[in-house]
């Protein structure tokens, strides 16, 4: 059994983790401390939206999971396949609510276009850090891309509170170089 100060920790940690990428919207917050706090009755409650992932009872990342549900609910997240096509990518990145208010596409070159998914979307990261945005995936270890934009300056705090949850995020672009 886990130390419950590392539950209070990590709990604190996804609480701040919804507020810096949903501030406008509590409900993300609540979504996310009812998984952390109550797995059983949050399975009960999203258990449609659960099982078209494959969960049908509370797992370990439970909480993460409710997340990036919330935040897709809330317009703030994009889930793309490992394949997915550039145009659906900058289509659905654009529908973000969290996009940056200067428009990144503007910066890219035609041949970025026909990247393959990962590498395209790390060229979307660096193009938003021109701008002063981020692209993070948060990591939920499959063949997707849960994708969320935040302002730049705040994309190293959402990696430290992540580690601190316990959940893998990666940032898109970062010192990447290259096409």
């Amino acid at each position: 059994m886990s130390d419950p100060h590392d539950a209070d920790a990590v709990r604190a940690a996804l609480a701040e983790i919804a507020s810096l990428l949903a501030p406008a919207h509590p409900a993300v917050a609540e979504e996310v401390l009812r998984a952390h706090d109550r797995p059983h009755d949050y399975v009960n409650a999203f258990e449609g939206r659960l099982a078209d992932r494959g969960i049908d009872g509370p797992v370990g990342d439970l909480a993460w999971i409710a997340l990036i549900d919330a935040l897709d609910t809330h317009g703030l997240l994009a889930e793309f396949d490992w394949k997915e096509d550039a145009q659906e990518i900058r289509a659905r990145l654009r529908k973000l609510e969290s996009r940056p208010s200067v428009d990144p596409w503007v910066l890219f070159e035609a041949e970025e276009t026909l990247l393959p998914t990962e590498e395209f979307l790390h060229a979307c990261g660096r193009r938003y850090r021109e701008t002063g945005a981020a692209l993070a995936v948060l990591d939920i270890e499959s063949d997707c891309y849960p994708v969320v934009g935040l302002r730049a300056a705040r994309a190293d705090e959402l990696a430290a509170l992540a580690a601190r949850a316990g959940f893998p995020v990666r940032h898109l672009g970062a010192g990447r170089r290259g096409r």
